[in-house]
C-alpha cells in the first residue's frame, strides 16, 4: 500500500520565457515588446509559482502538477531545476504543440512517488478542418508508491475569447479528442484509473462539455456552479469553475472533491471587497502577479495493488 498523493492543476498564465522563438508568435514577451517582459519578471514569475506549488504541497509537496500556458522546456528548465523547486527533484513531460504562440501543457512529477512509465501528445486535428491549430493533448502513465498505475491526461481546451464559429468548432474537436482517448484507456487497459484535468475554458453545464458529461466512465469532481465556491477564474465581475478534474469511477472511492489554493498576495482586491486572482499583466501594464486562474488540488488515497503489466 502506498501513501496519499495530492495532485494540483493550474493555469499559469503565459509562462514565456524573454527569448524569441522565431517559428512561433511570441513577441509580445520579450523585453522590448509593449509589455516589456524583462528576464527579471520571468524569474520573479518562476519564483511565485515555486511559492504557490510549495504552498499547496504543505508539508508535502505534490506529487503530480499538471500545468497550462507553458511555453517550452527553458520554462520548465527553470521551473524545476533552477528556481525554489530544484530541491524538490521534480522531473516533467509536456507537449510540443502547433499553437501558434507556441503555449503547452506539462506534467510535472517526483519520480520517488510517481514513476513514469510512459507518455504521448494527442493532437487535437483542427489543421485538418482549416482551423487555427490548438495544444495537444497530453496523456502520462506511471505507478504510484502502492504499485497501481495512474494514467493522467492534461488538456488546456481553445479559448473563448472573441468566440466565433471556428472557435466553438475548434472546442468541439478538442473535446471528442479527449473522449477519443478516454474511452480508448478505459476500454482497452483493465481497470484503468485515469484523471483528466487542465483548463477547459467551459463551465460544466456549457455545452462544450456535454459528451464529456454524458460518459458513463468518469465523472467531475470540481464543484457544480450550484456550490458556494468562488471559481476558478474571475471575468468582467463574474466566477466560474472553468478548470476541472475528471476521474474514472473506479477512483470515486479514493480521491476527494478538487479544493481551490489562494492566498492574500495572489488576489487583487476591489472595492465591493471582493478580489480577483492577481494576474501577471493587466492589458499591457505589467501588474506583478503570479495568474489570473486559482489553482485546483485533490488528493488520492492509498489505491489497492493490481496485477496490471508495466507495459499498458
Amino acid at each position: 500500500m502506498g501513501q496519499q498523493v495530492r495532485i494540483m492543476t493550474w493555469n499559469v498564465e503565459n509562462l514565456f520565457d524573454a527569448r524569441h522563438d522565431s517559428l512561433k508568435q511570441d513577441e509580445e514577451f520579450l523585453p522590448e515588446s509593449e509589455r516589456q517582459w524583462t528576464w527579471g519578471r520571468y524569474w520573479h514569475k518562476i519564483e511565485d509559482i515555486s511559492r504557490v506549488v510549495m504552498g499547496v504541497g504543505g508539508d508535502e509537496p505534490p506529487a503530480l502538477v499538471a500545468l497550462q500556458e507553458v511555453e517550452n522546456d527553458s520554462c520548465m528548465i527553470a521551473l524545476t531545476q533552477r528556481g525554489p523547486l530544484w530541491s524538490i527533484h521534480y522531473k516533467y513531460v509536456m507537449t510540443d504543440s502547433p499553437d501558434l504562440r507556441g503555449v503547452d501543457v506539462a506534467l510535472l512529477y517526483r519520480p520517488e512517488m510517481f514513476r513514469l512509465l510512459g507518455s504521448e501528445s494527442r493532437r487535437v486535428p483542427s489543421e485538418q478542418y482549416g482551423l487555427r491549430p490548438t495544444r495537444d493533448i497530453l496523456h502520462a502513465w506511471g505507478r504510484l508508491l502502492g504499485g497501481d498505475t495512474l494514467h493522467v491526461v492534461v488538456c488546456h481546451l481553445p479559448s473563448r475569447a472573441g468566440d466565433s464559429r471556428q472557435g466553438k468548432r475548434n472546442r468541439q474537436l478538442a473535446v471528442n479528442t479527449l473522449c477519443q482517448l478516454a474511452d480508448s484507456l478505459l476500454g482497452s487497459v483493465p481497470d484503468c484509473r485515469l484523471l483528466m484535468m487542465g483548463d477547459f475554458n467551459a463551465m460544466l453545464r456549457d455545452k462544450d462539455l456535454k459528451p464529456l458529461l454524458r460518459m458513463q466512465g468518469i465523472c467531475p469532481l470540481t464543484p457544480s456552479d450550484k456550490r458556494p465556491v468562488s471559481g476558478t477564474y474571475r471575468f468582467q465581475g463574474n466566477w466560474g469553475w472553468i478548470d476541472h478534474v475528471f476521474a474514472s469511477r473506479n477512483l470515486l472511492g479514493r480521491v476527494g472533491s478538487a479544493t481551490l489554493y489562494t492566498q492574500p498576495w495572489m488576489q487583487r482586491p476591489v472595492s465591493d471587497g471582493t478580489w480577483y486572482p492577481r494576474r501577471t499583466y493587466l492589458g499591457t501594464n505589467y501588474n506583478g502577479g503570479v495568474s489570473d486562474h486559482v489553482p485546483v488540488y485533490l488528493d488520492i488515497k492509498p489505491l489497492s495493488n493490481s496485477p496490471e503489466g508495466e507495459n499498458e
